[in-house]
């Protein structure tokens, strides 16, 4: 999904941000960060699609406090925020997310069994003036934002947690 996301938005990579956890979900069961960066990496390139624990490095536990930091750390980047149709469905249970979506331009990718809920949800009913029509993804990365775009793509059934209980062998 990252690959073909960083084509059709035409980004020069996509970084996986391996958080040292989330603060909306239980730490028990989570795999330890070294453990969850390796299998980021195991599926990453490294030039195009690269696995990083910023977050750590940055002492950030909130992506609002993520983004900006990033933003600072990296001026002259043009960052979009990649995130599932899962993710925009919960959206405004993060802390400040308006300032998430203020700081940079984000696309969802869709999820089955979210993707409805989520263009229904509160955030996207609060950001429809903001989303630009799919034809137009290629240029998010140089929208002010709030800007948003659904991608078109293929969904992928697995979650992170099936995959992890696979692997488990649970």
């Amino acid at each position: 999904m990252a690959e073909l996301a960083r084509r059709r938005l035409r980004l020069d990579q996509v970084w996986l941000l391996v958080s040292p956890g989330n603060p909306l979900k239980p730490s028990r069961g989570m795999a330890p960060l070294a453990e969850r960066l390796a299998s980021a990496r195991a599926i990453a390139d490294g030039r195009r699609v690269v696995a990083t624990d910023i977050e750590r490095a940055l002492g950030t536990v909130f992506t609002v406090d993520t983004v900006r930091a990033l933003r600072v750390r990296f001026p002259r980047a043009r960052f979009v925020w990649l995130m599932g149709a899962d993710n925009l469905t919960q959206l405004p249970r993060w802390r400040r997310w308006r300032g998430i979506v203020a700081t940079m331009p984000f696309a969802v990718v869709p999820r089955p069994t979210y993707n409805h809920r989520a263009l229904a949800g509160l955030a996207a009913h609060r950001l429809s003036a903001a989303r630009l029509v799919a034809h137009r993804a290629p240029s998010l990365a140089g929208q002010d934002a709030p800007a948003w775009v659904f991608l078109p793509v293929p969904q992928h059934h697995a979650s992170a947690s099936a995959i992890r209980a696979a692997l488990m062998g649970v």
